[in-house]
C-alpha cells in the first residue's frame, strides 16, 4: 500500500500496550495526552502526512486514492466526542472474580476520552458511490455487506497486517458519527494513535477503531484479517481454551457495541479509608452507555453490597451545558461521576457501582465469562476496603 513509513518504534514480540493510573484517569473529562491507554499488535509506523494515503475500493463505481490534504479540502469535517475503549477492558477483574482468561492483563484504565475530528467514512464512501447488487439489503440487514478498514503500513504479531471491518448499514449511516479522525483534541493524531489517519467507530469495541489507515473496502464479507476472524469476540463457554475454541470462531459475531458499564476509581480495592464529616465515603469513577444508546443517564451506588443505593452526581465537564449541545452530542462519551455513600467502619468493606444509559440498560451484577477476556461489566466494585 502507498505508505510510507519513516521510523518505527517498538517491536512485533514487544508491540507499546500501556495504561494510566485510573485515579489520574478520571481527574479530566477530555483525556488529556499522557493519560491515554495504548493497544497495539505491532510496531509504531511513523507516517509521512504529506505523502500517505488512502485507497477506497471494493463494491464501488470510482475506485479512489485520496491525500490527506484532499480529505481536509474537500470533505466537511466533522466533531465526535466520543470514548474509544478496548474490548478487554477490565479483563483482570473477569481473571481474578471468575477464572482465568486469555489476553493482556487490563484493569480499568484501557479507555479515554477524546475530541475527535474529520470527515464522516459515508461521505468518502458515497464520493466513491458504492456498487452493490440492487437487491442486496444491506441497509437493513447488517450481515450483507461491510467495510472493511486496513492498515498495511506494518506488520502484526498474529498477521503481516491489521485489519478489521463494521458493517455497510453502520458506516452509512450519518448519525453513526464514524469518521476518518485527522484531528484528536484539537492537534493532530499522534503516531501512538494512529497518525495522519485513522478511523473512529464511536460505541464500538477500539480494535474497529484502526490506525494508520490506508484502505477501505466495500465488500460483501468481512475482512479476512486474524484479528477480525480469531479475536475480538465473545465466544460461548464451551471455549475453555485454544483449541476447544477453534470451531466457534467462524460462528461467532465479532464484537461491535460495547455494553454499559462503570468503575470505582476511588477509592481502589484494599486502600484504607476515612469516614468525612458525614460518617461517609466520598466515591467517584467513571460510567460507559451501551454502544449507540447513550448517553449515561443514572450511576447508582451501595456501600452496603445492594441494600440501599444512592444516585451518583453525573459529570461531562460542563459540555452538557453548552447551548445546543446536551445528550445526543454526548451520547458516545464517558461520563465522570460522584457520590458519597454510608459505609460502616471496619476490615472487608466494599462498595458497589451500576449504571443505566438512555435506552435503559442497566449494569449487571455479574459479568459473562469469555476465554479472551472481553466485554465484562459487572458493578463496579472497590473491596477489601478498610474503614474507619
Amino acid at each position: 500500500m502507498p505508505s510510507k513509513v519513516v521510523e518505527t518504534e517498538h517491536s512485533v514480540e514487544e508491540p507499546l500496550n500501556c495504561e494510566p493510573d485510573i485515579a489520574e484517569l478520571i481527574k479530566n473529562f477530555i483525556t488529556p495526552k499522557g493519560n491515554f491507554y495504548d493497544r497495539n499488535h505491532g510496531p509504531i509506523p511513523h507516517l509521512d502526512g504529506e505523502t500517505h494515503t488512502v485507497q477506497v475500493d471494493g463494491a464501488v463505481e470510482t475506485p479512489i486514492i485520496i491525500t490527506v490534504k484532499e480529505l481536509q479540502e474537500k470533505f466537511k469535517s466533522h466533531t465526535v466526542i466520543a470514548a474509544l475503549q478496548c474490548a478487554g477492558n477490565r479483563r483482570h477483574t473477569m481473571r481474578t472474580e471468575i477464572k482465568e482468561v486469555q489476553g493482556i492483563d487490563w484493569s480499568d484504565g484501557a479507555v479515554f476520552n477524546a475530541v475527535w475530528r474529520g470527515p464522516r467514512l459515508c461521505d468518502i464512501l458515497n464520493h466513491a458511490k458504492i456498487k452493490l447488487p440492487p437487491d442486496l439489503d444491506w441497509k437493513t440487514n447488517p450481515d450483507a455487506a461491510h467495510v472493511q478498514l486496513a492498515c498495511y503500513a506494518t506488520e502484526t504479531q498474529e498477521d503481516n497486517w491489521y485489519g478489521s471491518s463494521i458493517p455497510l448499514a453502520r458506516a452509512m449511516r450519518p448519525e453513526a458519527d464514524v469518521i476518518l479522525a485527522l484531528e484528536m483534541n484539537g492537534e493532530p493524531l499522534t503516531p501512538e494513535h494512529g497518525y495522519p489517519i485513522r478511523t473512529v467507530v464511536p460505541g464500538v469495541a477500539g480494535a474497529r477503531s484502526v490506525k494508520w489507515l490506508d484502505r477501505i473496502t466495500v465488500s460483501t464479507s468481512q475482512s479476512s484479517n486474524f484479528y477480525q476472524v480469531h479475536d475480538y469476540k465473545v465466544l460461548p463457554p464451551e471455549a475453555v481454551d485454544r483449541e476447544s475454541a477453534q470451531k466457534f470462531w467462524h460462528s461467532t459475531p465479532p464484537i461491535e457495541d460495547m455494553p454499559v458499564n462503570s468503575i470505582i476509581a476511588v477509592p481502589s480495592s484494599g486502600e484504607k479509608v476515612e469516614l468525612d464529616a458525614d460518617s461517609k465515603v466520598e466515591v467517584r469513577g467513571y460510567a460507559l452507555p451501551k454502544g449507540e444508546d447513550g448517553p449515561v443517564v443514572r450511576v447508582e451506588v451501595s456501600g452496603d453490597e445492594g441494600e440501599t443505593w444512592v444516585d451518583a452526581k453525573l459529570s461531562w465537564g460542563g459540555m452538557d451545558k453548552m447551548e445546543g449541545e446536551g445528550g445526543e452530542r454526548l451520547k458516545w462519551a464517558w461520563c465522570l461521576w460522584e457520590a458519597h455513600v454510608v459505609v460502616q467502619p471496619g476490615r472487608g468493606r466494599r462498595i458497589w457501582s451500576k449504571a443505566t444509559d438512555s435506552r435503559g440498560n442497566v449494569q449487571p451484577q455479574e459479568g459473562q465469562w469469555t476465554l479472551r477476556g472481553v466485554c465484562y461489566n459487572a458493578y463496579g466494585e472497590a473491596k477489601d476496603l478498610e474503614v474507619f
